[in-house]
């Protein structure tokens, strides 16, 4: 088997950084070589596009955040996911199309056909081999991002949007799985790595 391409989704604060971390830890037990990243904010580009995007004092057009989502994400696929994938590299990436289409498309009533097609432009047709949704109640989502970035000012009536449309997207992913992100950080790993074809 090839190298894999995991995508972990989820609200803010459902622990994607912990489990990138936690996943790394076990692929490097096994001798997995891998790369971890993020969106937005896998590239150099995308650090300065993360700050824009998440910044509480700024505020945009929802076509311009879409934009700049898609950049990000085409730079960060292009220049570094697939030369990943290429060198033989499993990648695990928080955050990726489910995101745009959850936030953007959903959260932001935006046109989802739009959405889909600019995101198929912007990945060159790259789907991840496995998804995992880390799911939390909305009221949870929107206390533990409280402060934290631009859009926790949207309030818990985007938070249930986006967690709903989350819930949906997830069904019609061939390899995607809903985790129970309250769980431990250990027990979220632990259901992750359940679904994953790894060695012995």
């Amino acid at each position: 088997m090839g190298p894999l391409f995991v995508v972990l989704e989820g609200p803010d604060a459902s622990g994607k950084s912990t489990q990138l971390g936690l996943i790394s830890e076990r692929l490097s037990s096994l001798g997995i070589p891998h790369l971890t990243t993020r969106e937005p904010g896998g590239t150099t580009l995308g650090r300065e596009l993360r700050r824009m995007l998440l910044d509480p004092r700024r505020s945009m057009r929802p076509l311009t955040e879409l934009f700049l989502m898609l950049a990000d994400r085409h730079e960060h696929v292009e220049t570094v996911i697939k030369p990943a994938l290429r060198g033989g590299r499993w990648v695990i990436c928080s955050r990726y199309g489910l995101s745009t289409l959850a936030y953007q498309g959903y959260g932001r009533g935006m046109d989802l056909g739009m959405v889909r097609e600019l995101n198929r432009i912007a990945t060159g047709g790259l789907e991840p081999d496995y998804v995992f949704l880390l799911d939390l109640p909305p009221q949870v989502a929107y206390e533990r991002t409280r402060g934290r970035d631009r859009f926790e000012g949207e309030g818990l009536t985007f938070f249930t949007q986006v967690r709903a449309a989350y819930l949906g997207l997830i069904r019609s992913v061939p390899r995607g799985y809903v985790i129970d992100a309250t769980k431990s950080p250990e027990e979220v790993c632990s259901d992750i790595l359940a679904h994953l074809p790894l060695p012995g």
